[in-house]
């Protein structure tokens, strides 16, 4: 009950803090962006986006076809004289005479063709909507049924074709099955016949809005419900859900960079000495000044859910995500110096995180990579696809697993003489790794350095697949493969790292031996522990097994992991912590060379 009192009181301390920060300097900023944000929202919205209006040159010689074009802002209209046989001389991008069409050469040119030819789609729908018959203007109707792609990562590896063979058959194809009587579909027939043409025209209104495709994006009924005519008829596209998703990650990643400037503020003003001088652990503080940013990101989340009607279980793949957030803002606000660097190493987390999560889910219901980032299954929660417990676990390990050991590293270091240092970042980053040295079981400490590594190396090296998975073989294979040898000997050294900030023991020839001895086994450990839970699926890919292939034989892989960092280790030990990028690229030299002998049936 102590702990809960003390938590609580550390959070309303912060809340009251954040108040008197942002009622001196952010609050007017605040309020009056947000009037702008309203403001131009609002003239957006009630004025459409002009981005392209006037950008082709069309010329027509008759009236009649301003009814086809007149009302599409990308145009200027000019009249055609009678006797042009070079439109290209009068500057116009397309003409329309006698009836035929024309268009200049070039991309410009094909381009206002292409607007013109969905111009006149629309006009022809247009006059179809207004027939009193609407089932003889439309006389086919399509109900669509979406299947999520089941790609084998095994295909190509044991000789399967995985696509349609270049030579075409001679013969046309003959139906298995030939129906006969065909059921109408239901909702159609007995239709109002002004109610179905109230709805086309709804469904006309959607496509031809600026804004609606991503205002409307979450609506669950459709116009027409699952049923089109063919000239509406459009695939899916997750990217326009991704960037709806905006809404979702924007506001999360904006509240965490509170809680870091928070952070920052009480470490260069040295506002938070007299707080670390209290007899409070340092993981009631930590937690009490998170407390309300997170519950703030968790409220957001809800009222946008709310606002747009969707499931309430979007929140739960975007838990992990928030906290993942904000221990890397704790992290970000404990190392940084300045607010120069601050901006710096946050600008450069929010590209890497940002392109972590959503690229993958581009290739939502398309390929199995896109499990990889929990917006995923926000996108299928968004699409009424949902996901399973496995899929839930799958996306979300890593970033649980990240966040839980940044806080541990973060509050195991949260004590003035880390937060107050003036060290630069990888300074400051060998002086939290040495805290994590214990003096009694040292041996131990390396053990469990190397496993709090793993799931940074398993993000990085998912991130690499994301990337590079889609570039011609072997390339992707090759790139792959030494970005993910390089990673795993750059965490690998931060043993060696903390070893020599602690200062004990010393760095004899034994003790690099056994170190190395010591550090292969635990990424070893961390890795068997981890394979189950987050890459089973893509470990049985040909890239899998470049990120993952050392995972076969117990010891094989103990030998590639300690012989590595030895490597490392010991151009450390030859030459001084200086020459630490020389002992890295030697081990990853190394590994690559092992991957490539391993590999060798694939790449050539």
């Amino acid at each position: 009950m102590e702990a809960l009192s003390q938590l609580l009181t550390i959070a309303i301390w912060e809340i009251r803090r954040f108040q008197g920060t942002m009622t001196r300097d952010l609050l007017p900023v605040a309020i009056v962006l947000l009037v702008l944000l309203v403001g131009v929202s609002g003239f957006t919205a009630q004025k459409g986006i002009h981005l392209q209006d006037g950008i082709y040159r069309v010329g027509v010689d008759s009236q009649i076809y301003l009814d086809i074009i007149g009302g599409d802002p990308r145009y200027v209209v000019y009249s055609l004289p009678s006797d042009v046989t070079n439109i290209r001389s009068l500057g116009l991008d397309l003409a329309i005479r006698a009836g035929s069409l024309l268009r200049s050469n070039g991309e410009k040119g094909a381009a206002a063709q292409k607007s013109f030819e969905r111009d006149y789609q629309a006009y022809q729908d247009y006059i179809y909507r207004q027939q009193t018959d609407l089932f003889a203007a439309y006389p086919v109707w399509i109900d669509s049924e979406y299947i999520v792609s089941e790609l084998d990562f095994l295909a190509t590896q044991s000789g399967q074709q995985v696509a349609a063979p270049r030579t075409a058959s001679p013969t046309p194809p003959e139906p298995e099955k030939i129906e006969t009587d065909i059921i109408p579909p239901s909702g159609i027939i007995p239709a109002d016949m002004e109610q179905l043409r109230l709805q086309l025209e709804e469904e006309a209104a959607r496509g031809a809005d600026q804004l609606g495709r991503y205002t409307d994006l979450l609506s669950q009924q459709e116009a027409l419900g699952e049923l089109r005519v063919p000239s509406m008829l459009s695939p899916p596209l997750p990217f326009d859900t991704i960037i709806f998703i905006f809404v979702f990650i924007f506001p999360l990643y904006f509240t965490s960079q509170f809680f870091m400037m928070s952070i920052m503020n009480e470490r260069t003003l040295r506002q938070g000495e007299a707080l670390i001088a209290s007899p409070v652990r340092p993981v009631i503080l930590v937690l009490g000044k998170m407390l309300p940013y997170a519950i703030g990101m968790i409220l957001i989340v809800v009222a946008i859910l709310f606002t747009v009607k969707a499931d309430v279980l979007a929140i739960l793949p975007l838990i992990p995500v928030i906290l993942f957030f904000l221990s890397f803002a704790l992290f970000i606000g404990m190392v940084a110096r300045s607010y120069k660097e601050l901006s710096f190493i946050s600008i450069f987390f929010s590209t890497i995180a940002t392109s972590y999560l959503f690229f993958p889910s581009i290739f939502a219901n398309v390929h199995i990579v896109s499990l990889l980032s929990p917006v995923t299954l926000v996108v299928h929660v968004i699409d009424g696809t949902g996901y399973t417990l496995t899929d839930y676990i799958y996306s979300t390990t890593l970033f649980y697993l990240t966040s839980l050991i940044l806080f541990g590293v973060c509050i195991r270091n949260f004590h003035e003489e880390q937060l107050f240092t003036e060290k630069g970042l990888l300074d400051a980053l060998a002086l939290y790794l040495g805290a994590l040295i214990s003096n009694r079981y040292w041996y131990l400490s390396l053990i469990l350095i190397s496993m709090m590594t793993i799931p940074f190396v398993f993000m990085a090296q998912m991130m690499y697949l994301v990337l590079f998975f889609n570039l011609p073989m072997p390339y992707s294979l090759i790139l792959i493969m030494v970005l993910a040898a390089m990673t795993e000997e750059l965490v690998k050294a931060a043993g060696f790292v903390g070893l020599i900030s602690h200062r004990y023991p010393p760095l004899t020839w034994k003790i690099v031996i056994l170190a190395s001895l010591l550090i292969g086994f635990g990424f070893l450990l961390g890795e068997k522990l981890l394979l189950f839970v987050t890459i089973s699926q893509i470990a049985d890919s040909i890239f899998g097994a470049a990120l993952f292939m050392s995972l076969g034989l117990l010891w094989v892989p103990f030998l590639l992991h300690s012989g590595t960092v030895f490597c490392t280790g010991a151009v450390v030990k030859i030459w001084g912590k200086n020459a630490f990028p020389i002992g890295i690229t030697l081990a990853t030299v190394v590994h690559t060379l092992y991957n490539l002998y391993i590999l060798r049936g694939w790449v050539w």
